[in-house]
């Protein structure tokens, strides 16, 4: 049986030390960490990298596509 603190837990913070050596690896350019959203955005690819219980996911073809503005 799963306790309600369960949910809470797909919202784990991540290690800023290691935000601060992710690169996007499409374009080897900065990601900025969007918390609420829980991934991590390169504007230079237009790609927005899932976190999954705390682990980035930084395989293009599980990214999401950015809206054009």
């Amino acid at each position: 049986m799963m306790s309600d603190s369960s949910a809470a837990s797909t919202h784990r913070m991540v290690d800023p030390k290691l935000l601060e050596i992710l690169v996007c690896p499409v374009t080897r350019g900065p990601l900025v960490y969007d918390r609420e959203a829980q991934e991590l955005v390169s504007e230079g690819a237009g790609l927005a990298y899932p976190i999954r219980d705390g682990i980035p996911i930084m395989l293009p073809e599980e990214a999401r596509q950015l809206e054009q503005a």
